[in-house]
C-alpha cells in the first residue's frame, strides 16, 4: 500500500520533472525573434540552443559526487536554485546574459536529471522503472509547455525576455515545494557500502552499452526537436502544419514515455520494448521526411510514440542495471553525461549537411541509419544484468525474470 512518503516524493518527482526542460524548448519558437530584435547570426542562434545540452551532459557526472558531499535532498535544492537564477538571468539586458543563463540552466538540469533516478531508486525500488516511465511523461509534458507557451507568453508579457524569464516562477515554486516535503533520510539510515569508483564502471561494458544507447536516442530527439519545422519546410508543409506536426508529436510522447516501462514488463528483458519504440521512431521519420505527405500524421504519431518511448526505457535501464540507489546515482550521472555531450553533436551535424548542400531525404536516411546502430547497442543494454558492488568487487549480475 502506498505510504503518505511515497505519495508526496511521485508528486514532487513530477513537479521537478516539469522543470527539467522549458529551459531548452521556449527558445526554438523565439529563435527567428531573438535573431531579429536581439541581432543573433544563424551561428549564435545554433550555439544558443547547443549550450544547454551540452552544459547538461558536462554538469551531469558533477551530480554524484555532490551527492555524497551535501545529500542528495540539498543537492537537487541547489540544481533548482541555479535553474531560477539561470532562467531569470537569460532575460536581463546584461550582455551575454542570454548565453550564460542558458548554460547555467543546461548544468542545473543535468545535476536534477541525474539526482532523480537515484532518489527514485531508493524511495521505491521495486516500481522504479514505472515510476520512471511517470517521471519522463513530466519530462515530455514540461518540453511541450515550453514549446507551446513561449509564444503566447511573449504577446502577453509583452517581450520575449519576459517570457523567457517567466520559467523561472515554475523553477522556484518547485524549490519551495521541494525545500519544504523533500524526503530526508539520515546518514544513520544510510546503508554503506563499498566505493565502486567512476573509473571502475567505466571499465563494465554494460556502461558503454547504456550510455551509447542514451547518446544516440537523445540526440535523434536533439535533431527533431531543433531541426524537424525546417526539414518539413524544406519538403514543403507551411510552417503552421509545420508546428502542428511538431505538436502532435510531443503530445504522443506523453503516453509512451508512461506506457514504455509496462510494456517492458511484458517480456523477459527489456529488449523487444527498446526494438519496439526504436522502430516506431525510424518509420516515424521515413513517414515524415521520405514519403508522400499523405503519412504526415502518422508519422508524426509515431515518431512522438518512438521517441517518448525511447527516452523513458533510456531511464528506466539507469535503475534496472544498477542493485542500489547509489550505483544507480553513479550510473545515472556516467551516463547522462557522456550521453547528452554526444547528443550535442546531433544538431550541429544535421546544420553543417544543410549547410553543405544535403537534402531533407539524405538526412533522413542517416538518422535512420543511426537508429540502425542504436538498435545494436539496445540488444546490448536490455538485457537482465545489473551492476552490483555487494561483494566488494564490481560486477555484473544476471537477473533472472520475474
Amino acid at each position: 500500500m502506498a505510504t503518505r512518503r511515497s505519495i508526496t516524493f511521485i508528486l514532487l518527482m513530477v513537479v521537478v520533472g516539469l522543470n527539467l526542460r522549458p529551459a531548452m524548448s521556449s527558445v526554438a519558437p523565439l529563435l527567428t525573434r531573438l535573431q531579429e530584435s536581439a541581432g543573433l547570426s544563424a551561428t549564435a542562434a545554433g550555439l544558443l540552443t547547443t549550450l544547454p545540452v551540452l552544459f547538461l551532459g558536462l554538469s551531469a557526472p558533477l551530480a554524484p559526487a555532490l551527492a555524497r558531499r551535501i545529500g542528495s535532498e540539498r543537492a537537487l535544492s541547489s540544481a533548482l536554485t541555479l535553474l531560477a537564477a539561470g532562467l531569470i538571468l537569460r532575460g536581463l539586458p546584461f550582455p551575454g546574459g542570454l548565453f550564460i543563463g542558458s548554460a547555467m540552466a543546461g548544468c542545473a538540469i543535468g545535476i536534477g536529471g541525474t539526482l532523480l533516478p537515484a532518489l527514485v531508486k531508493r524511495e521505491l525500488p521495486d516500481s522504479a522503472d514505472l515510476l520512471t516511465g511517470l517521471y519522463t511523461m513530466a519530462l515530455c509534458l514540461g518540453g511541450a509547455l515550453g514549446a507551446g507557451f513561449s509564444v503566447p507568453l511573449t504577446q502577453l508579457l509583452g517581450s520575449w525576455q519576459a517570457s523567457l524569464m517567466s520559467w523561472s516562477l515554475l523553477a522556484l515554486f518547485a524549490l519551495v515545494l521541494w525545500h519544504f516535503q523533500m524526503p530526508r533520510t539520515t546518514m544513520a539510515n544510510t546503508p554503506t557500502a563499498p566505493k565502486s569508483g567512476i573509473l571502475r564502471l567505466l571499465k563494465q561494458p554494460l556502461t558503454w552499452h547504456v550510455m551509447l544507447f542514451m547518446g544516440i536516442q537523445s540526440s535523434m530527439a536533439y535533431i527533431v526537436f531543433g531541426w524537424l519545422p525546417t526539414l518539413l519546410v524544406d519538403r514543403g508543409y507551411n510552417e503552421a502544419d509545420a508546428g502542428w506536426t511538431m505538436a502532435v508529436s510531443i503530445m504522443c510522447q506523453l503516453a509512451s514515455a508512461l506506457g514504455a516501462p509496462w510494456l517492458a514488463r511484458m517480456g523477459r528483458d527489456q529488449r523487444p520494448a527498446l526494438l519496439a519504440v526504436l522502430l516506431s521512431t525510424a518509420i516515424g521519420l521515413w513517414m515524415l521526411l521520405i514519403a508522400p505527405l499523405v503519412w504526415q500524421w502518422p508519422g508524426a504519431a509515431l515518431l512522438g510514440i518512438g521517441q517518448g518511448g525511447s527516452f523513458s526505457l533510456a531511464l528506466s535501464l539507469l535503475v534496472l542495471r544498477t542493485a542500489n540507489s547509489r550505483l544507480a546515482g553513479q550510473l545515472s550521472g556516467l551516463v547522462q553525461g557522456g550521453g547528452y555531450t554526444l547528443a550535442a553533436l546531433g544538431p550541429f551535424g544535421v546544420g553543417v549537411m544543410l549547410q553543405t548542400g544535403a537534402n531533407t531525404s539524405q538526412i533522413a536516411w542517416l538518422l535512420i541509419i543511426l537508429i540502425t546502430v542504436c538498435c545494436g547497442f539496445a540488444l546490448l543494454a536490455g538485457r537482465n544484468q545489473r551492476l552490483d558492488d555487494q561483494s566488494g568487487e564490481l560486477s555484473i549480475q544476471r537477473v533472472r525474470p520475474t
